[in-house]
């Protein structure tokens, strides 16, 4: 998200940005892309000079958090310990304004580790006594993603078999960054105070056809097939055995099913913003010739 909120930044001519993030790779690759942009590797949950680093911002947009892992420890670290910290910063510096990306599960039907901390870090920003807006993004897709569609549409390009739970109706409102990273701008520059927006994708589409659409705009000849629900988590438990971040866990399979269909507000209306056609997003995302293929390492932090 960051990777993407920066292009558009600049884009509409803005300077003097500062990103922190403690995955050095990814930092750099901004870095190498945008030499212009000030960043400084840091984790967020420890002190370190990143702290003094935030003196004289005039908006601070937070979009840290865990995503993906295997203990509650790290979503603790990553997502409330880091938030806990960046609010003390925020007061230090009597920075004006904060746009908090928290997340569409706060008011889903998951429960899992991520849920939860999404939830008090959400809560822990409202009750800081700083100005704020709050947005609430659905599945997000578009350019840099390493994980979530991104993941997959490398997995897609990787085996002749791309397996899918059940039957693969599960519907989805996926978000194109791309329009998500306008609507953060405007909030950013028209402040809107002590305010939740709901951002949900305005069309609805199954996961089945959100992975055919896929294959389709990467003219793959990957051969899907649908699996009995209960192999499909067993595939997940095995394959998280063996891996730091599993792309797809057995929490996050529980969410894909739990059947929400969230209710969000008119973006065209409240932001001036018409979200682009999802075939066209699609397109965008993986054959831009910028950006495209510009890999990010896949990490369980979301920034």
């Amino acid at each position: 998200m960051g990777q993407n909120l920066v292009v558009r930044l600049k884009e509409k001519g803005y300077k003097n940005l500062l990103v922190i993030d403690k995955h050095a790779h990814n930092l750099a690759i901004l870095s190498t892309m945008h030499p212009d942009v000030s960043t400084i590797t840091a984790d967020l949950a420890e002190p370190g000079t990143w702290i003094e680093s935030l003196q004289g911002c005039a908006c601070l947009i937070m979009l840290q958090a865990r995503i993906t892992g295997k203990t509650r420890e790290a979503f603790i670290h990553d997502t409330i310990d880091s938030t806990r910290a960046v609010l003390g910063a925020v007061h230090k510096w009597q920075i004006p304004y904060i746009v908090h990306i928290s997340s569409s599960v706060v008011v889903s039907a998951a429960d899992d580790d991520y849920t939860q901390t999404k939830k008090d870090q959400e809560k822990m920003v409202v009750e800081s006594g700083i100005k704020y807006c709050v947005l609430r993004p659905t599945l997000m897709f578009g350019w840099f993603d390493p994980k979530h569609l991104g993941w997959l549409a490398r997995f897609m390009e990787k085996t002749p078999v791309f397996p899918i739970p059940g039957d693969g109706r599960f519907m989805r409102q996926p978000l194109y960054n791309k329009d998500f990273c306008e609507m953060i701008i405007h909030c950013m520059e028209q402040q809107p105070e002590a305010t939740v927006y709901d951002i949900v994708g305005d069309q609805k589409i199954d996961y089945i056809d959100i992975i055919r659409a896929i294959k389709k705009v990467k003219r793959l000849k990957t051969l899907i097939i649908k699996l009995p629900m209960w192999f499909f988590a067993l595939l997940m438990r095995i394959y998280a055995l063996f891996s730091k971040y599993p792309p797809f866990t057995v929490d996050q399979l529980k969410a894909l099913t739990a059947g929400d269909d969230f209710k969000g507000i008119d973006t065209e209306k409240q932001f001036g913003i018409k979200q682009t056609p999802f075939e066209q997003a699609i397109d965008e995302t993986y054959n831009d010739k910028r950006y495209a293929k510009v890999s990010l390492q896949r990490t369980g932090i979301g920034k």
